[in-house]
């Protein structure tokens, strides 16, 4: 569910405000307000221009945000929502550009708005009569547009400067994830002086405005180290195989034997095997559905062979050992399942995948530390834990190809 308030759509895109954003709101406003009120010696006056000052800046920084959603649509990209928050916008799309030209297009988009804002703001101060309250708020308008085109092109993530820097490497190299890779470390980077700076700054010149300074820095840095997560996470999934992650907790039946011994030497063991494959003269029959029993009367188990509930291979959703993990992730997520029957390159049953499987092993990749507990509850509900989105990471990878 999209956390906020909702504003208003256009061009199909909804608009919300972050309860964050009232932060700004109000702060932008209080300061100025009193500067305007102080400057025209009007309070009531001042503190209307400081509000309208404030809520054409979020206007502004809509309008960034919808360069790069309008861009996006023109590339057949999804565009859920745009949301405004403490540090800004944010446009959430379903899945990134399949080229570096697209991404670049998508990214450099916003700034271009802010661009133009800044010159049709500037052109109206040379129009308005100088100093009255509508040439001030057009000539702060165009100067802060002029500082937002700018502090977005900083080339580091997750800044508009930072995509910018991915789509470039993405070309260089043809590969997207080394994109965000360096895009990423320059957002580290660029935020650690930023942080630095503004708390030197801070205790050496005591001015407060600069721990704005550290907390748009701070900002960027875990924002630049989640970007590094992800790609750790996604090319994780690409490397791995299926093979490396399947389990073979599953049981081979008699698909000849009868539906009541079949019941009587399986179904009633503890712990019950949840995995049923038949087979009879060395052949994979296909899977046990167990449920099908009670559509067949008991009267007939001694009679009928496991083969009458017998699902074939053809018609299960299965993956090949051979393909990359990302692969099984998302058939798992687009067809719901608990979990997906693996085949050999013969089309034999070679193992089972479920999520537990795939979080294990992403996190052996990664050297990441699950306790067993925690590996358990994975098995049992088929959910991911916090911070391993390997489902939407799927989804979005399969969408990029």
């Amino acid at each position: 569910m999209q956390a906020g308030w909702r504003i208003g759509t256009l061009f199909g895109i909804p608009f919300y405000i972050n309860s964050s954003w009232l932060i700004i709101l109000v702060l932008f406003t209080a300061i100025q307000g009193e500067a305007f009120a102080v400057e025209w010696g009007k309070p009531l006056l001042g503190w209307t221009a400081g509000l309208v000052m404030t809520l054409l800046l979020f206007t502004s920084v809509l309008l960034h945000e919808l360069g790069h959603s309008l861009t996006a649509q023109s590339q057949g990209i999804r565009v859920n929502s745009i949301t405004l928050f403490v540090f800004g916008g944010v446009a959430a799309m379903e899945r990134e550009s399949k080229t570096p030209e697209g991404a670049f297009q998508v990214a450099i988009a916003g700034p271009v708005v802010s661009f133009f804002l800044f010159a049709v703001l500037a052109a109206l101060t040379y129009i308005i009569p100088t100093q009255t309250p509508a040439w001030i708020l057009a000539n702060e308008l165009s100067r802060i547009n002029l500082v937002l085109a700018l502090f977005n092109l900083i080339p580091g993530l997750p800044l508009d400067g930072g995509q910018v820097l991915k789509a470039l490497v993405w070309k260089i190299t043809n590969n997207r994830l080394t994109g965000i890779r360096v895009a990423a470390k320059a957002g580290k980077v660029l935020g650690f002086v930023a942080v630095s700076s503004g708390l030197y700054l801070f205790f050496v010149a005591n001015n407060s405005s600069l721990l704005w300074v550290a907390l748009l820095g701070w900002y960027g840095m875990r924002n630049a180290q989640a970007y590094d997560r992800l790609t750790d996470l996604q090319e994780a999934m690409i490397q791995i195989k299926v093979s490396d992650a399947m389990n073979r907790s599953f049981r081979v039946v008699d698909a000849q034997m009868t539906l009541r011994r079949f019941a009587d030497e399986y179904l009633l063991e503890f712990p019950p095997s949840q995995i049923y494959f038949a087979a009879a003269n060395g052949r994979y029959r296909g899977l046990v559905v167990t449920d099908d029993l009670s559509y067949i009367e008991r009267s007939q188990w001694e009679l009928q062979p496991v083969n009458r509930i017998v699902r074939s291979l053809a018609e299960l959703v299965a993956v090949e050992e051979t393909i990359p993990l990302w692969q099984a992730a998302e058939r798992l997520e687009v067809h719901n399942l608990p979990w997906l029957t693996v085949l050999s390159h013969a089309g034999t049953v070679a193992g089972v995948i479920d999520k537990g499987d795939i979080v294990a092993a992403v996190a052996a990749k990664l050297n990441i530390s699950i306790p067993p507990g925690e590996m358990k509850r994975i098995k049992q509900e088929g959910t991911y834990p916090s911070g391993f989105h390997l489902g939407l990471l799927a989804k979005a990878i399969a969408e990029e190809s």
